[in-house]
């Protein structure tokens, strides 16, 4: 074996105070070729039905400019007073919440008082899209007749109904 640089130099390998210098890391060497993958690993094994891409970002848009018009419920809590209210909408719920069990109950309410929901991979996706910087477990999106996102809000609606679970 030829001695390296540093040890001809009779330099330590060593930098001030002791430390040893780090490997840069390279990107993509725990498998993770891209973010999407990711997200997609850290799912929950409940979340069902679960959001395909297209979907997912037709549903955050329309979250998105639910926001903007302040129809929308943000968080557990929030959501469940709102659907024991028999308030009408669409829920979104992130799939990737730990513990799993926060979120659990929900669709459960919201197959009783009929609203569709979907499952998103990403909280994070889904609390940027609600206008926060928080990320977000559930929004439950309301429409009003005169809203201006009206036929997104149906197109959404049609398209949960038929990926929706049938018991």
């Amino acid at each position: 074996l030829r001695p390296t640089s540093t040890q001809q130099r009779g330099v330590c390998a060593r930098t001030e105070m002791g430390k040893k210098d780090k490997e840069p890391k390279t990107p993509g060497g725990d498998d993770e070729d891209d973010p999407a993958s990711k997200k997609q690993r850290l799912v929950s094994p409940i979340a069902n039905p679960l959001a395909d891409k297209k979907l997912t970002k037709k549903a955050l848009k329309v979250v998105k400019s639910a926001a903007k018009s302040k129809m929308i419920r943000r968080g557990v809590k929030e959501v469940v007073k709102a659907v024991k209210k028999k308030e009408k909408g669409l829920a979104i719920i992130a799939g990737d919440i730990s513990p799993i069990e926060v979120i659990a109950h929900v669709p459960i309410l919201c197959e009783e008082q009929g609203i569709g929901y979907v499952y998103v991979p990403s909280k994070e996706d889904l609390g940027a899209a609600s206008q926060t910087k928080r990320p977000t477990s559930i929004v439950l999106v309301t429409c009003k007749d005169g809203a201006e996102f009206k036929d997104a809000y149906d197109e959404l609606a049609k398209e949960l109904a038929a990926v929706a679970p049938k018991f």
